[in-house]
């Protein structure tokens, strides 16, 4: 079957850390008006997760390497490679964020994209602490009740 003429709006197609909800394809995009753009949320999610054993880890992403029945043969053994060298690689064929939204309701994945990479870790340091977005809105709710802002 070509390729333009396959059934991508019953598809997820899923490659390298990156999936795309299929869309019916066309040559080129149409222009998108505000009411069409602003029903587009981007989500942002920042992890950092402790790999309590890496060998666990590296043989989840080969047994879901292997079950993979649409990869082809040649990446199945790179990437059965890749994920038994790198245990960041092989956390990331296992994070799928469609898991994140598929049972929100009214929701649907258009596009999404991730990573995974080994880091240095200190949780006390301040490059490590959250936005603080909430903390200033609770100062200064704080603040408001008690008459000072």
């Amino acid at each position: 079957m070509e390729l333009a003429n396959w059934p991508w709006d019953a598809m997820l197609v899923k490659a390298a850390g990156r999936v795309k909800a299929g869309l019916p394809v066309s040559r080129t995009l149409r222009a998108m008006n505000t009411s069409e753009t602003s029903r587009f949320v981007r989500v942002r999610v920042d992890l950092v997760v402790e790999i309590d054993s890496a060998e666990a880890v590296a043989e989840a992403a080969q047994r879901r390497i292997e079950d993979d029945p649409d990869m082809p043969a040649h990446e199945r053994v790179h990437a059965n490679s890749a994920v038994m060298e790198d245990t960041a690689e092989a956390l990331a064929y296992l994070v799928d964020p469609f898991d994140l939204v598929s049972g929100v309701p009214g929701v649907e994945l258009a596009q999404a994209s991730w990573s995974s990479e080994q880091i240095e870790y200190d949780p006390d340091a301040l490059e490590w602490e959250l936005d603080g977005e909430d903390d200033a809105d609770d100062d200064d709710g704080e603040a408001a009740e008690r008459g000072l802002g």
